[in-house]
């Protein structure tokens, strides 16, 4: 078990440190926002800094996914699971994770891969004047997911250790 809880708290901290730092893409999207909104009412905007504005909310949501599920900020229904042990909400946990997240988490993580690799590729930019090269945005998405399958992972085997210790993590 010890080996299980120091992989999962390794999980997390990447997730954590990750997050973190994601968060802060937040204030740059508005920034950006903002700046783009000045620049254009003067007469010289850009598409490339509207893209830029998309390519950092995309960072945020792929990014941030792992990180809300480490914190249990995701969205839950507790109408139920409020009255229930810590060991049933485990068990309810591990195969909810099991059969409907990580299914998703890995059919989008090879599916934004191989979506990744044709776009490197062929060098896809934007079809909008000024706009950015699309592999950046593209590569988000399976590193995104990847971070998500390794914080299911991580769950799950902090739900293993409250189902056989009956101790939280």
């Amino acid at each position: 078990m010890n080996g299980l809880k120091k992989i999962s708290h390794f999980i997390d901290a990447l997730n954590q440190t990750l997050g973190r730092g994601v968060a802060w893409l937040v204030l740059a999207t508005v920034l950006l926002s903002v700046f783009t909104a000045v620049a254009r009412k003067f007469g010289f905007g850009s598409n490339g800094w509207l893209e830029g504005q998309w390519y950092l909310y995309s960072a945020v949501f792929l990014l941030g996914a792992a990180y809300t599920l480490q914190a249990d900020k995701h969205v839950r229904v507790d109408v139920l699971s409020k009255h229930w042990s810590a060991k049933t909400r485990a068990w309810v946990d591990i195969v909810g994770h099991i059969i409907f997240v990580l299914p998703v988490a890995i059919g989008l993580a090879w599916l934004g891969w191989q979506e990744f690799m044709q776009v490197w590729q062929h060098n896809e930019m934007s079809a909008d004047a000024g706009g950015l090269p699309r592999w950046p945005v593209k590569l988000l998405i399976p590193v995104g997911f990847v971070l998500l399958i390794l914080q299911v992972f991580s769950e799950i085997g902090k739900r293993i250790i409250i189902i056989a210790k009956g101790e939280p993590t």
